[in-house]
């Protein structure tokens, strides 16, 4: 069978209910590798969040990060890095919005949070990841991978909209759950990265199996020659993906399952 590249989504598609690695999804992949596919994360975690899953796998794995604003190799080097134009990002902090909705940068170092939010945490505790608290008006605008807004979702709209009429094509702005807006440079999302990397591994798009479960994984998925829609997705998502496939549910290893199917192990 010809060598392929196997990117796949990680909270509610690669992860348990619990944000973990099912073990049966950890022996299929080792097997995948050693028959000499490639494997790939692609979420909109921080790096410093993801590794932790690629260690836990223990085999050579590519990293796309920040819904694509970061790529790094198996080893840890970054290969690519993406960032909003500062004042981009100064006008998305200084935006207005409800107290109760939280304001996060991912920079490459790390997480910065406008105020304590502790329930953020309980997403991250495998991981052990986690924020730093900066005030908004001490929040440096430059190097910012993404912004991101967690709250109420009409609140989120509001923000969605306003971030749109003040800088349009300048941004990438999608959800990767109904409560997270995630906001990007322009051009920068999980397709893009998975492009640059086909094309460094040598690679064609048909030579790619991707899995997604939510709004921010449809540029990947439109792109792979074979998508996988979890059944658990987001509604809208099967039918901005047309040709994907839906297979199973993220808390049944649906994953594993349906790679198991397909490469006969």
């Amino acid at each position: 069978m010809a060598v392929q590249l196997i990117v796949s989504d990680l909270d509610g598609t690669l992860l348990d209910t619990h944000h973990r690695l099912h073990a049966s999804t950890i022996k299929v992949l080792r097997l995948l590798a050693e028959q000499g596919h490639h494997i790939a994360l692609a979420s909109g975690r921080h790096y410093h969040d993801m590794r932790v899953f690629r260690d836990q796998l223990d085999i050579p794995i590519h990293l796309i990060s920040t819904n694509g604003a970061y790529t790094h190799d198996p080893a840890g080097q970054l290969l690519n890095a993406s960032y909003l134009e500062p004042d981009h990002a100064q006008t998305l902090i200084q935006l207005p919005r409800p107290p109760e909705v939280r304001l996060s940068l991912y920079r490459e170092s790390g997480w910065h949070v406008d105020a304590p939010a502790p329930h953020l945490l309980s997403i991250h505790a495998t991981t052990g990841f986690t924020y730093q608290v900066v005030p908004p008006e001490q929040m440096d605008a430059t190097g910012v991978g993404k912004v991101l807004y967690l709250g109420d979702p009409a609140a989120l709209a509001e923000l969605e909209s306003q971030a749109y009429q003040a800088h349009g094509q300048g941004l990438h702005i999608t959800y990767s759950t109904s409560d997270a807006l995630e906001i990007m440079a322009g051009g920068v999302n999980k397709g893009v990265a998975l492009s640059a990397l086909l094309e460094k591994l040598g690679l064609a798009a048909a030579d790619c199996l991707a899995f997604g479960d939510n709004l921010n994984d449809i540029e990947m998925l439109n792109l792979a020659g074979e998508a996988q829609v979890m059944a658990n997705a987001h509604p809208a998502l099967f039918q901005r993906v047309t040709d994907a496939r839906r297979i199973g549910h993220h808390s049944d290893a649906g994953v594993a399952q349906w790679l198991t199917k397909r490469f006969k192990l």
